[in-house]
């Protein structure tokens, strides 16, 4: 038996082998390997080295939301990962100097395949100079939604993908015609009056409309929400009796136009608008809004991506299936077409006066469509 200091003794010596088993491992085990990476991490590194096609807005909207939903579902439908390519939708400050930011961001980056853009300014000579730099890198350029002056500067750009702007200006020239045949006056509202689709819709909205119709005004917001209000207050102000028709030209000036006018309690003038962003739904259904035609910006994303992974690629059967009057007049447009909607209860518009490839729909049938493409707006 051990004394009393034996044991004393003993003990350290035996936390101490402990402590080393422990560290050491027991005798003959074998050590284990680290774990093999989760696939997850294998597939975050593989996302590195993916191309990136972007499309840039020209500014913040709603109207926004639904073409990137297109864009997203291209990117997973066209299985961009496995061609090595990944989608990406920028947000613009509303500003042609944001945009000359991100395009000088991307001339500098390696990893960028193909740009889609929605112009701020038309004629702006910068942002042109810019996307032809950016061809000349070897990135495919494409506008989406507003395009450059073409006069001046098709070549920045391969195609537009979009509404034919001029088009839907006449289609709601037309629809002002029926509402209101007397004519009056009328004041446009739009973001920038120097962005094509402003310029093609409001050009296109006076020639249908006709001479009975004078334009007072054409008011630019700068895309301040709180100033595209100011604008319909002064408008008002201004013109007195002789304003009777306000024109919403982006898709925020509807809803916005609406807001002022209900300030004001009554309302004798008319209200035509572009798109379809929540507050100009509900006020189709209300009967506030006389008629709205809208776009499909959900397509315009989707059919962006198609394009430029189909340019990126030199898939010639895919471009000539897409674009294919290419080379010819206009041959370089992809219309993602248009819908007109009025309330229920209209009985000035009617199919007949548009042409087929302008769809008509009653406020419920449109409301219908958006639940069944699932979209929030259009």
């Amino acid at each position: 038996m051990k004394t009393i200091q034996e044991q004393r003794n003993f003990l350290p010596k035996c936390f101490l082998l402990f402590g080393l088993s422990f560290i050491l491992g027991c005798p003959g085990e074998v050590p284990q390997p680290a774990d093999p990476p989760k696939k997850e991490d294998a597939s975050a590194s593989n996302n590195k080295e993916l191309k990136r096609i972007i499309l840039l807005t020209n500014g913040n909207s709603a109207y926004w939301d639904t073409c990137r939903i297109g864009l997203q579902d291209a990117d997973t439908e066209l299985d961009l990962a496995e061609a090595g390519f990944k989608a990406e939708f920028m947000t613009n400050d509303g500003t042609p100097e944001g945009q000359l930011k991100w395009l000088r961001q991307f001339s500098s980056l390696s990893d960028i395949a193909a740009v889609a853009i929605s112009v701020t300014d038309a004629a702006n000579v910068a942002i042109a100079e810019e996307m032809k730099k950016l061809q000349k890198k070897g990135i495919k350029i494409i506008t989406v939604d507003s395009d450059v002056d073409r006069e001046q500067f098709r070549d920045s750009r391969y195609a537009f993908v979009g509404t034919d702007n001029t088009t839907a200006g006449k289609v709601l020239g037309i629809c002002i015609k029926n509402i209101l045949p007397t004519g009056g006056g009328y004041v446009a509202f739009v973001g920038r009056t120097g962005a094509q689709n402003a310029i093609d819709r409001i050009d296109g909205f006076a020639e249908t409309a006709g001479e009975k119709f004078e334009e007072l005004d054409r008011m630019a917001d700068g895309m301040d929400r709180s100033e595209a209000k100011e604008n319909v207050r002064n408008a008002i102000q201004n013109h007195g009796d002789k304003l009777t028709v306000l024109v919403g030209i982006w898709s925020y000036n509807g809803p916005a136009i609406v807001d002022v006018v209900k300030e004001g309690g009554t309302n004798t003038r008319k209200i035509v608008a572009f798109d379809a962003e929540a507050g100009a739904i509900t006020a189709v259904s209300s009967g506030m809004l006389d008629a709205i035609v809208v776009q499909n910006p959900y397509q315009m994303g989707y059919q962006s991506v198609r394009l430029l992974k189909a340019l990126v690629e030199d898939d010639k059967k895919k471009i000539s299936e897409i674009l294919p009057n290419y080379g010819n007049e206009n041959g370089d447009i992809l219309d993602t077409g248009l819908k007109v909607v009025v309330p229920n209860d209209n009985k000035t518009l009617k199919a007949d006066m548009f042409q087929e490839k302008t769809e008509f729909l009653r406020f419920d049938e449109f409301k219908k469509w958006l639940d069944d493409h699932d979209l929030t707006c259009s």
